[in-house]
């Protein structure tokens, strides 16, 4: 690989939060959302990109703080599209204890790292898919990181996910106890409005449902909300402007939710390719969340490698390659906070392996979702006018997805809040 030079102020090794300048990138690659390009540059005024293209065409009646990133590629800022900040992995601690038995003071601090560890593995974009028991908590966080007590990526937010009476919540307790916290908002029927307006005052971005759960005669998952149920969350919803996401993993939990009219199927374990073709029919996204699977068959024990592959991960991988071959739109986010925060790239890894064409997973997490988002006007492409958030790795991840890993510098909004020291030879 060769030795990367980063020419520039070399003061804001970490941080910094503090001034924007004017600078000017000259990487070996620039990925601008949808197409690689070599000997283009990039020029940062303010918050705002302000230049990308060839350098023989660039304006030169500006003074700029040049960054030279040889040998690395500038990609759009990474866009998270599955995370939960509040959560920590699994075999660290159980989802029963997290939330039952951890302070929300102490969930609060430990997302503020994880926040941060998000930021500085390249994803200047966070959708949180909900708080999981601790309540408006990612609204607070949010507004911490806006006005600059803490560093962290820009958060799209769904604070309390919704739930049918009785599906959903931490499990092995006495019936004849109502456990005062179930990690999200239980509502039915006509009171599913209400909860949807409230859900709205208090700052969520979006509304996120349970469409399926694991509240089968065995512990299956089985539809909670009847499709009418469905329709009156997004009917709700849509009046103010927001759309609705569904955690569905059922053949039949997919199908309400997509006839409801949701916009982003999360996981989507139990796709067929009639239901992929219904999804690509009605422009409903696809969120894989292919690493969650993994980490919680790695926590029962599995060895990949050495283990023959659990069913679970056999069906997944033929149900995203289902996806892919029906044209489904597909964004990046791998249920982060079920595994560490900070590697989230090993989702992008995972499509990859799984047959996504890497130009596409690299559109996935960028201009992909934007797009879905509805943020395409602000982040996920490098053009003129959109903000400058900004990641650059070391090598090529178009030929090798495995360079994402290896960040060498993070800008959001033209500030500088992550650079690499330089290399020794």
């Amino acid at each position: 690989m060769k030795r990367l030079l980063i020419v520039a102020l070399l003061t804001f090794v970490v941080l910094n939060v503090f001034s924007q300048k004017t600078y000017l990138f000259r990487p070996s690659n620039v990925f601008d959302g949808l197409t690689m390009h070599s000997g283009w540059v990039v020029r940062v005024g303010g918050n705002k990109i302000s230049y990308a293209g060839p350098l023989r065409q660039l304006p030169s009646n500006q003074s700029d703080s040049v960054i030279e990133l040889d040998g690395a590629t500038l990609l759009p800022g990474l866009i998270e599209g599955h995370a939960h900040l509040f959560l920590h992995p699994y075999n660290e601690t159980t989802w029963n204890n997290q939330v039952l038995k951890e302070p929300q003071a102490l969930r609060v601090v430990r997302a503020t790292v994880h926040a941060r560890k998000t930021l500085e593995a390249g994803f200047t974009t966070v959708r949180d898919l909900g708080t999981e028991g601790a309540g408006y908590a990612d609204y607070g966080l949010k507004r911490s990181i806006e006005e600059g007590i803490v560093p962290g990526p820009r958060m799209i937010i769904s604070s309390r996910a919704i739930v049918a009476t009785g599906t959903y919540g931490p499990k092995g307790f006495s019936p004849d106890f109502d456990l005062p916290l179930l990690g999200a908002q239980e509502a039915d029927a006509q009171d599913l409005p209400r909860i949807v307006r409230s859900q709205i005052s208090k700052g969520a971005d979006f509304i996120k449902v349970y469409a399926d759960y694991r509240w089968g005669p065995h512990g299956e998952a089985k539809p909670t909300f009847s499709e009418k149920e469905l329709e009156l969350i997004v009917e709700t919803a849509a009046s103010s402007g927001r759309d609705v996401a569904a955690h569905a993993a059922t053949t039949e939990g997919m199908r309400r939710a997509i006839m409801a009219g949701v916009k982003v199927i999360e996981h989507g374990d139990g796709g067929t390719p009639e239901i992929f073709a219904l999804m690509k029919d009605r422009g409903v996204a696809l969120c894989p969340t292919l690493s969650a699977g993994y980490a919680i068959s790695e926590y029962g024990g599995w060895n990949p490698g050495k283990d023959p592959e659990p069913q679970r991960i056999v069906n997944k991988r033929k149900s995203f390659q289902q996806a892919i071959a029906a044209g489904v739109t597909i964004i990046e986010g791998g249920d982060v906070g079920v595994f560490s925060h900070g590697t989230n790239v090993r989702e992008l890894e995972m499509m990859s392996a799984y047959g996504m064409k890497t130009v596409d997973v690299l559109k996935s997490v960028t201009s992909t979702s934007a797009r879905v988002f509805h943020l395409q006007d602000k982040i996920g492409s490098i053009q003129k006018g959109l903000l400058a958030d900004l990641v650059a790795v070391s090598g090529d991840p178009s030929a090798d997805i495995k360079a994402l890993e290896k960040v060498v510098l993070v800008m959001k909004g033209g500030m500088i809040f992550y650079i690499k020291k330089q290399d020794s030879e």
